[in-house]
């Protein structure tokens, strides 16, 4: 009697928890994972460039909880099982008031050489990653199969949007990164532009019976 080819159906049930995820979903976790590795390499880079001991200890306490987030991330994805680590939340040390308002500054320009290189520009570096990574982990989540891999993911980016956060308020205090507003009349128009809806909304019956 002719053997019936095994279906791919059957694989969740022998056992091999590592091949519970979609096709679409290994190429998004490949490109997440290179992504880490990216970021973690060029932090990395970056180091011995730092100036300011202060963008050296976000710098440091970044690399940290990226390194780690990065290990959890790759042990679920290789067992499609719950990793032997819970995701952690990353602390800001400190939550200061944006300034706002733009102040006149150089012109800015490529550097000419590596003597060029300052902490104006590796925090720029660092938060465009960092900025990039929450955005890849979102994009990514929502495409993942796999329940533990999903969870995984979307409780990152929060932790990212903070680690962009504290890169901005680093750049904002020292006016790398500035902020201009709109006029206090324009900003009110814009503010009040929407309102919350009143009362229960009449939705139409539908035909389904």
């Amino acid at each position: 009697m002719q053997q019936q080819p095994q279906s791919n159906t059957n694989l969740q049930g022998t056992g091999t928890q590592a091949f519970n995820h979609g096709g679409h979903e290994l190429f998004d976790m490949h490109e997440v994972l290179s992504c880490s590795i990216g970021m973690l390499d060029q932090f990395m880079i970056f180091r011995q460039y730092v100036q300011d001991v202060e963008l050296l200890d976000i710098l440091d306490r970044q690399y940290n909880f990226t390194l780690s987030q990065y290990n959890l991330t790759a042990e679920c994805f290789a067992t499609g099982q719950k990793p032997s680590q819970e995701t952690s939340t990353y602390m800001i040390k400190e939550i200061i008031e944006p300034l706002y308002g733009l102040q006149a500054t150089q012109p800015k320009k490529p550097n000419q050489s590596l003597a060029d290189v300052k902490d104006a520009g590796i925090s720029g570096y660092m938060i465009g990653l960092v900025k990039s990574h929450a955005s890849l982990l979102a994009m990514a989540a929502v495409e993942v199969t796999n329940p533990v891999v999903r969870r995984v993911l979307a409780s990152q980016v929060q932790n990212f949007i903070e680690m962009a956060y504290e890169l901005f308020m680093y750049q904002n205090k020292r006016a790398y990164y500035q902020v201009p507003q709109l006029a206090a009349n324009d900003m009110q128009i814009m503010i009040n532009a929407f309102v919350p809806a009143n009362g229960m909304p009449q939705m139409p019956a539908n035909t389904v019976h």
